[in-house]
């Protein structure tokens, strides 16, 4: 029996964290939440998630950066979708693909809210699928 993939939801908003869990864990994943930076660095230090999607804006307006700096750091491998609202907010996409945008903010991924159910289990399944396909050496082999 194949364990479930764990994913980290971190975002001040109790809504998209509810979304979000549902969306995900009816796509059988299993979802741990946490309500802003702080706590999901607490979070972090008990449960490896196999995927983090963060907030952008939560406590500071930088938190989304910091935290997937901390992720990084803590567990390399790990795929990070970083939400924003700014186009929401400004009318201006903060989205981008740029490979160096990417790198800089230490993410795989970043979306504007708000985000459709297909588009985030299509790009969690996609994220999960890639990993699963990198050489275990390309680590160390840390975890």
């Amino acid at each position: 029996m194949e364990t479930k993939k764990k994913i980290l939801i971190v975002d001040d908003d109790e809504d998209v964290i509810e979304q979000l869990s549902i969306i995900l864990e009816g796509a059988g994943y299993e979802v741990h939440a946490a309500g802003g930076q702080a706590e999901g660095e607490e979070l972090l230090l008990s449960v490896r998630p196999d995927l983090a999607i963060l907030d952008l804006m939560m406590e500071e307006m930088d938190s989304g950066f910091v935290l997937s700096h901390y992720v990084r750091k803590l567990y390399p491998d790990v795929p990070i979708v970083l939400l924003t609202a700014v186009t929401a907010a400004t009318g201006l996409s903060f989205a981008s693909t740029s490979p160096d945008a990417k790198e800089w903010a230490k993410v795989d991924q970043i979306m504007d809210k708000p985000v459709r159910s297909e588009q985030i289990r299509t790009l969690v399944e996609r994220l999960l699928s890639e990993r699963r396909k990198e050489p275990a050496t390309s680590e160390g082999g840390s975890k």
